[in-house]
């Protein structure tokens, strides 16, 4: 038989427990609109960066055959990404290496690229690898500010999700409402910055065809 202050104790440990669930599951909420706005975010500043090039190849004196990449320009590259403030450095660290990894093949003479033609590498092949796609399904001003996430896994400091396109109307192609867009986050005092983006994916970026 437990004493009241037994069963005054055993009550208050079980208000404790729900409250914390309760508030975690706030917090879940809140971090989940956190990285929703990051992406957000993060997709129009790439629409907007028309004059950052991603694979800043370089080409022979005939402007038709790559034979490496300008590694300044990467260096720019690379702060720019750093100050958007949307990266870790561990995001950053992989573009980086993605392309010096397509450096060292080119020289190598493990690929060959005509310029004017698609590159027989998957990085940034024929689709924006920030998005996965060429287009967007409709015609609206800033259509980065429909998309909603949805969490694979999530703890306090890291998280998986996947992006997908909101507001889809019913006529619209199954291909649109099937898409979805793996990404990673992870936060960094206090903050969710982006760590992992399926189309920067290093293995499959520099895998040559």
């Amino acid at each position: 038989m437990l004493a009241c202050g037994d069963g005054d104790r055993h009550k208050n440990k079980t208000t404790k427990t729900s409250t914390e669930l309760v508030l975690a599951a706030w917090q879940a909420k809140d971090d989940k609109t956190e990285i929703r706005d990051l992406i957000r975010k993060m997709l129009n500043w790439a629409e907007s960066q028309k004059t950052l090039k991603l694979v800043p190849e370089l080409t022979d004196s005939k402007d038709s055959l790559c034979i490496g990449f300008d590694l300044k320009k990467l260096e720019t590259n690379l702060q720019v990404l750093k100050a958007t403030e949307f990266f870790t450095p561990e995001f950053i660290y992989n573009y980086k290496q993605i392309i010096l990894t397509l450096d060292r093949k080119v020289k190598n003479n493990e690929f060959k690229w005509v310029t004017d033609e698609l590159p027989p590498f998957n990085f940034a092949n024929d689709v924006d690898p920030w998005c996965d796609s060429q287009d967007e399904p409709y015609d609206k001003p800033n259509p980065w500010d429909l998309v909603e996430v949805k969490v694979v896994s999530l703890n306090k400091q890291k998280g998986e999700f996947s992006w997908t396109w909101g507001q889809l109307k019913a006529d619209m192609s199954p291909d649109w409402k099937e898409f979805n867009y793996r990404f990673k986050v992870q936060k960094e005092q206090g903050k969710w910055k982006i760590a992992y983006l399926d189309g920067f994916d290093f293995k499959q970026g520099t895998t040559t065809m």
